[in-house]
């Protein structure tokens, strides 16, 4: 049996609705913002249950709208986790400031109990990610930032669709950024991002630098950038986002087949899966777990037609390019050194059926019964 862990083609496998409202969109000529981007916008936005979204081309220009809007740049510092993808530090590199990185925990989220550690003076935010589509403990991230007055950014660029109670994830900072790269719970045909916000100030800003800081076609209030949305993906994004419960609906049904099917291994010490959190509802963007000898049992699953991932094997504090631009203590990683050689990322998606699963967890029980 093959199972494959990108399922692009099933997702894009009928693309009739999506041709449909291209060819009323070139029809339109709209392609600089427009209608459908703002249509998308305001979706979006109920969707969250948040008053602004602004679409942007990428989640990188998400993390990076949102510092700037901030005022964050160079001589300050934000905290964020070592284990996450380059995007969330390089995005506080591209603004000029420090990235203060700092260790997960057991659940892969930012280690809420090393954050006061590493405050200075010059600390001005911290950017907790919603990482594998979990989300860390931000109740007491929010009580941290409130007591020392730091700006909270959240890079939920995987946690579109993800719930804390009765409140989506990505909604509790002053600025939240999010991705809409094609294995995201959100995906378009391409890149595409966007950032919500309650504060009017803040979001009549970002409509203005995400577009070279116009006013109108003639005028500019400030010096902005190019980071606008395609339309054409602001079309793709609006139809996902009509299916995305759905989708969400059966990865989560398909995670806890997998957190079932391995509870026998977890007993046995050769697999470790996080913490559940009841209150919780993951997006499972990432279905991750730490397997003994990971490297051997991944060449098994591939010779057996399964293909799976590793998010990742090198933390950004061990990253050349972290060497200069970041701080951080590397004798304080021992969480995120310790998952890096255990990491092993699963297939859940939404395409998987119970077979699927099945032959998946059998063939998992079976290299360790060899092993």
């Amino acid at each position: 049996m093959e199972i494959k862990y990108n399922y692009l083609p099933e997702e894009f496998q009928d693309t009739r609705a999506i041709f449909e409202e291209w060819e009323k969109l070139i029809a339109s000529t709209e392609f600089t913002l427009g209608s459908y981007v703002e249509r998308f916008e305001s979706k979006f936005s109920s969707f969250m249950r948040s008053k602004h979204c602004i679409s942007t081309n990428n989640g990188t220009d998400a993390l990076i709208l949102s510092l700037k809007c901030l005022g964050i740049g160079p001589g300050d510092e934000v905290i964020t986790v070592t284990n996450t993808f380059y995007a969330t530090v390089g995005a506080i590199v591209a603004v000029g400031a420090t990235p203060v990185l700092i260790d997960c925990d057991k659940r892969f989220q930012i280690n809420v109990t090393k954050i006061c550690e590493y405050i200075t003076d010059k600390t001005k935010a911290v950017i907790p990610v919603h990482w594998g589509g979990g989300s860390p403990e931000m109740e007491e991230i929010i009580k941290i930032c409130n007591k020392k007055n730091l700006l909270l950014i959240e890079d939920a660029c995987m946690g579109i669709g993800g719930f804390l109670e009765d409140k989506p994830a990505g909604t509790f900072g002053q600025i939240n950024a999010f991705s809409m790269h094609p294995l995201k719970s959100l995906n378009v045909m391409g890149d595409g991002g966007m950032v919500l916000t309650e504060d009017d100030e803040c979001a009549n800003w970002m409509r203005k630098y995400r577009n070279h800081g116009m006013i109108d076609r003639d005028n500019i209030e400030f010096w902005g950038v190019n980071m606008r949305l395609q339309p054409l993906q602001a079309v793709v994004a609006s139809l996902g986002l009509d299916k995305l419960e759905k989708s969400l609906m059966k990865r989560r049904v398909n995670a806890s087949l997998l957190d079932e099917g391995l509870l026998e291994l977890v007993h046995k010490g050769r697999v470790q899966l996080p913490k559940r959190i009841t209150k919780h509802k993951e997006t499972y963007a990432l279905y991750m777990g730490l397997f003994d000898k990971r490297d051997e049992l991944m060449s098994f699953l591939a010779k057996e037609g399964i293909e799976t991932k590793i998010h990742y094997p090198i933390p950004m504090h061990r990253q050349v390019a972290a060497r200069s631009k970041c701080r951080f203590n590397e004798r304080d990683m021992e969480n995120a050194d310790y998952q890096a050689e255990r990491l092993l990322t699963l297939p859940v998606h939404q395409f998987l059926k119970p077979q699927n699963l099945t032959y998946i967890i059998e063939s998992i029980k079976s290299f360790y019964l060899r092993h």
